[in-house]
């Protein structure tokens, strides 16, 4: 049987937060969002406001207690993700969690047995599985368009300096968690393995106001990667490069390659008298993925009312966690992790 309408909460009502609020607000079939949730009483109001809805709270656990509510999108910082993704499973709330899952596999895995528990869908924020060039690639690679896969090149720079908070490692996982979660796993999606070794190098090269109090702090990093099956990965992350969002993916074959993701926003280039040249640069992953985050929460509904399998489970949350810990561990110790 399909149910016919999912009450959304949505519970953190930053820009991420926003992006899925809109969405369900206008965009998602089957669904409509009926409450805000965010600590911060300012940002409640004016995502109230603009999605037109009138029911806002400050505590997760009070939202919770709205039995109209079918479902819950968790996008606060990820150090708060465990205990409010098992709150709402106890509460019988489906739940969509932003990347990355939690802080460490443990958490993770209470977050996955918490849900089976009670019986409700768990799915996780890894929207890049839901965008149309990232699916095609997949179905290329599958196809054995190019072969037999060999490697695995994933880049993400993002143009903005980290908050404040993310320069303390313990608290974000630093930027493999918070940037490049979805390097992880896009990696592992078209790899079709597990990571197997991992060996990560980092530094600091544009936020020189957390090298003082935070010289673990990194906003550059590489990671170099073997799966199970033999495939190799490599990973190239930063923040703070200023130059606008570049997100690209290398898919080598034996026979072939598949590229994917470019800088330039638009075909428009501006040639001048003086030999420049210029075009327009994607500034923002919030404008290039617009309709990925679109799809999927499109899917997640769907699996809600229909009663089916998430597209991108706990599992998955867990192994990119597990992925992030054991490359800030080569960067601290300067070896090879095996996981």
């Amino acid at each position: 049987m399909i149910k016919d309408r999912v009450n959304i909460c949505l519970i953190g009502a930053g820009r991420a937060g926003m992006i899925h609020g809109r969405n369900f607000a206008s965009r998602v079939p089957g669904a409509c969002i009926i409450s805000v949730c965010d600590p911060s009483e300012e940002a409640c109001a004016a995502a109230a406001g603009e999605l037109g809805i009138t029911d806002t709270f400050t505590d997760y656990r009070e939202a919770l207690k709205d039995e109209r509510v079918d479902a819950v999108v968790v996008v606060t910082p990820t150090a708060y993700h465990r205990d409010i993704v098992i709150a709402a499973a106890k509460a019988g709330k489906h739940i969509l969690c932003e990347k990355p899952m939690a802080m460490n596999a443990q958490e993770c895995e209470e977050m996955i047995q918490a849900a089976e528990e009670n019986h409700v869908k768990l799915q996780v924020g890894f929207m890049r599985r839901f965008d149309a060039s990232f699916v095609r690639a997949k179905e290329l690679l599958d196809s054995g368009a190019v072969g037999d896969l060999v490697l695995v090149k994933s880049l993400t720079r993002g143009p903005s300096i980290p908050k404040p908070w993310m320069y303390d490692i313990h608290k974000s996982n630093g930027p493999l968690a918070e940037v490049n979660s979805h390097d992880i796993d896009t990696m592992r999606w078209f790899s079709g393995s597990e990571f197997q070794t991992v060996y990560a190098l980092a530094g600091n090269y544009h936020c020189g106001d957390a090298r003082q109090d935070f010289p673990d702090f990194y906003d550059n990093v590489i990671l170099n990667a073997r799966f199970a099956n033999g495939v190799l990965g490599c990973l190239d992350g930063a923040q703070g490069v200023r130059y606008g969002y570049d997100a690209r993916v290398e898919i080598l074959g034996t026979k072939g390659s598949i590229m994917l993701g470019d800088l330039q926003d638009k075909t428009t280039v501006v040639y001048t008298m003086d030999g420049g040249k210029t075009a327009d640069v994607v500034q923002s992953w919030m404008h290039l993925f617009r309709e990925a985050y679109l799809n999927e929460d499109i899917s997640f509904v769907k699996a809600v009312r229909e009663d089916g399998p998430v597209l991108v489970t706990g599992r998955d949350g867990l192994m990119a966690v597990r992925v992030v810990n054991a490359g800030n561990q080569s960067i601290v110790t300067g070896n090879v992790v095996e996981l």
